[in-house]
């Protein structure tokens, strides 16, 4: 069964949605991240995406004391991505109570690097993020594009030891209009080893269900949740 992976991105501090990346469609839900947190936990969700934007904006992880109140204020399994650009970087986001990092922008940008840390830490922790503009990587928090093919980025990364990827179509992010079925099932088709989580688009209850359906591994959940498209109470089938 697929599972549920809500999202709390933070900027300044709060907790906001964008659309398709763009910081000028900023909308605070919350200015407590922690307060959310609690009730994602109290509804039964052990997972949690945790974005720092200003991090990924800034390229250096900015929003740690946001990771370390949820860390140790909740049981959820939080995985952080945003500004995770070195060492530094990722002993903050490890020691602030994060169980996986997602190396996003500094996978493409220092490969080298980003091996180092498969090799030492593992592909249980972390986690590969494959942002995607058509079938190319965008990179920091979407706001550049680069050359490198999706399926040449996965494959790579498999051969260096990662095991799970998120995947986000940036087309869809936050707009509400259906996740990149299509592109999931590819991936799952070209590339099973991964433990592939599904990001940007959901909308409704049947897409979750049919990402289901299609064998996809994992799914994040923002905006939908944000907004009452989809409630808490309504994912408790996937919350086993």
């Amino acid at each position: 069964m697929i599972t549920i992976i809500p999202a709390i991105d933070i900027i300044d501090g709060k907790s906001v949605r964008l659309s398709k990346g763009d910081f000028a469609t900023q909308k605070v839900y919350y200015e407590n991240p922690l307060d959310v947190a609690k009730l994602f936990e109290d509804a039964g969700v052990r997972r949690l995406h945790l974005v720092d934007l200003d991090g990924a904006r800034s390229k250096q992880v900015v929003n740690w004391k946001v990771l370390e109140r949820i860390a140790s204020q909740t049981n959820l399994v939080i995985d952080f991505g945003g500004g995770v650009q070195s060492d530094d970087d990722l002993r903050i986001v490890f020691e602030g109570g994060a169980a996986m990092v997602t190396a996003g922008s500094i996978a493409v940008k220092n490969p080298d690097k980003v091996r180092a840390w498969l090799q030492q830490y593992g592909g249980g922790k972390i986690i590969l993020g494959a942002d995607v503009h058509g079938r190319q990587i965008a990179i920091h928090g979407w706001q550049e594009a680069s050359n490198v093919d999706l399926f040449d980025f996965l494959e790579n990364y498999r051969k260096a030891g990662a095991r799970q990827v998120i995947c986000t179509d940036v087309s869809k992010d936050g707009m509400l209009a259906g996740p990149a079925f299509e592109l999931y099932r590819e991936i799952k088709a070209k590339q099973p080893d991964y433990y592939l989580i599904a990001s940007g688009g959901v909308s409704k209850m049947e897409d979750v269900e049919r990402l289901n359906d299609d064998g996809i591994d994992a799914v994040i959940i923002g905006k939908a949740i944000y907004e009452g498209r989809i409630h808490l109470a309504d994912l408790e089938g996937f919350l086993c």
